[in-house]
């Protein structure tokens, strides 16, 4: 079950409100592991929040045919509507954005998670179906927030997705604080590659770089294979980077 206390004593918690007819899928994996913990130890509140709720009818019908005809259901405006406006966006004296997660939206980055996870939380929507009506993501000033370039069932887990990557940044939810700068996209660049102990395993060793004691030298390395592996995976973010680098 979701977390639905409002929030601790010294008013400090990051809080995620989700708008979904599957609110049982929540907590889901933000129930687990460090994420988990942080939950219960009230470094951020969850409630997730039955669309159904607001349907206004006996048989909680909230979708209806496209209009001009097509394949699948679109989530009524009236009943998407009452449900957002239902939530109180203020939260420790800030109004937290509205975020809709769809695959035509903007694509999540990293600065983008920074900036929600550096204010008081975020209002998920997530629409399953072909979607929410247009008038509803218009009149509520919606952000359009995609995951990646696929399509999914619904934005349940695409909302997790979201939330786990805010969560994991906020003050004390992560062990070592540094871990969340030297990894992928923090400076434009995907993670070079990690090794641990044993020295070697099934014929492939550790570079012998890493175990010189040489911190100049391992930082060097570091980001030579940070480049190298952003150039070959990820030739957008190499443009970028270079780009970055003569202005």
């Amino acid at each position: 079950m979701a977390h639905n206390s409002d929030i601790s004593p010294d008013g400090s918690p990051w809080k995620a409100t989700v708008l979904t007819l599957f609110p049982d899928a929540f907590p889901g994996v933000l129930g687990a592991s460090i994420i988990g913990t942080a939950l219960k130890d009230e470094k951020w509140s969850l409630e997730a929040i039955d669309i159904r709720k607001f349907s206004g009818n006996k048989h909680r019908t909230v979708d209806e045919t496209p209009a001009g005809g097509g394949p699948g259901m679109v989530l009524k405006p009236d009943v998407s509507a009452k449900a957002i406006d239902a939530v109180a966006r203020d939260h420790n004296g800030k109004t937290r954005p509205l975020l809709y997660l769809t695959p035509r939206g903007t694509p999540l980055t990293q600065k983008r998670v920074r900036e929600l996870a550096a204010g008081t939380g975020v209002v998920l929507f997530c629409g399953p179906f072909e979607g929410l009506d247009e008038r509803v993501i218009e009149a509520r000033e919606m952000e359009e927030v995609s995951i990646g370039d696929f399509v999914l069932a619904g934005g349940e887990v695409a909302g997790q997705a979201l939330i786990e990557a805010c969560v994991r940044l906020l003050p004390g939810v992560l062990g070592d604080e540094a871990s969340t700068v030297e990894e992928s996209f923090e400076d434009g660049l995907l993670e070079y590659p990690l090794y641990a102990k044993p020295r070697e395993w099934e014929g492939r060793k550790i570079p012998d770089v890493l175990l010189s004691g040489d911190h100049g030298a391992i930082g060097r390395w570091r980001r030579e294979k940070s480049e190298d592996v952003t150039r070959k995976r990820r030739p957008d973010l190499w443009e970028k980077h270079r780009e970055g680098k003569k202005e």
